[in-house]
């Protein structure tokens, strides 16, 4: 009798300690349901008025638009560190070569696959342009190219930003860029001491499959320059005039 006691005992302190009142069973306000606790009706309680998220502060305006002054500017908004332009490398490769290739020359990969040439970062037009307008591009997108905002953070696109200019830097150094003492090779040696035929440091043809649309003008870094403006009222292919279309017809 006293082990059946025991027993029954320890059973009861089982099924006691299961009966539990955690926060689950407690009244509590469901998410977007209405509530008769507040005045206005609702559960969730609006923002206080100019508070400001943790993280969401972006006290430098340069540095998350690109933008100073309403304008792009040549500069970044922190120093680049080798560390710096190792990173915007292995962001650019993951994300930006399958469009502008490895050298930022238009012919990535889906252009061999019948796409558009990218921007070719090489031509006078890109050479041009602010480093902080890779930047914008990256953040809003441009033409055919997505905006890569939610892929790649605002410190990423400033070290692609940088790596894009070590690119151009790379495709269009002169001699009189290398510190003095500093060896000079050519670079068809080098591809044939690494075991490539010397002409894989040569220039990269844009591939038969890329889509054209205005004839283009020039070569840089291999691949066709900025194509030139389309006439007004003409047909980029051809040169006939543009048919007529209607009103209120899409684009």
């Amino acid at each position: 009798m006293r082990l059946v006691s025991a027993a029954a005992l320890l059973a009861s302190l089982g099924f006691a300690a299961g009966c539990r009142q955690d926060m689950q069973d407690q009244p509590r306000m469901f998410p977007q349901r209405g509530s008769t606790v507040f005045a206005d009706g609702r559960s969730v309680r609006p923002q206080v008025l100019h508070t400001v998220a943790r993280g969401q502060l972006y006290e430098n305006d340069y540095f998350y638009t690109g933008l100073m002054n309403g304008k792009e500017a040549d500069m970044m908004p922190f120093p680049v560190t080798m560390q710096v332009l190792a990173r915007g490398q292995e962001r650019f490769n993951v994300y930006c070569t399958p469009c502008h290739s490895r050298v930022g020359n238009g012919a990535g990969m889906i252009v061999e696959r019948g796409f558009k040439p990218a921007g070719n970062f090489h031509d006078a037009k890109r050479l041009a342009e602010p480093l902080s307008h890779y930047f914008y591009v990256m953040t809003n997108g441009y033409g055919a190219m997505p905006d890569y905002k939610a892929q790649v953070t605002p410190e990423d696109r400033w070290a692609i930003a940088a790596y894009i200019r070590a690119l151009q830097l790379s495709q269009n150094a002169k001699v009189s860029d290398v510190p003095a003492g500093a060896q000079v090779e050519n670079l068809s040696d080098v591809a044939t001491r690494l075991g490539e035929p010397a002409s894989y440091a040569g220039p990269w043809p844009m591939p038969s499959t890329a889509v054209y649309g205005p004839p283009t003008v020039g070569i840089a870094a291999g691949a066709p320059a900025e194509n030139p403006p389309k006439p007004a009222g003409k047909n980029a292919v051809s040169g006939a005039a543009a048919p007529a279309r209607p009103s209120g017809a899409r684009p």
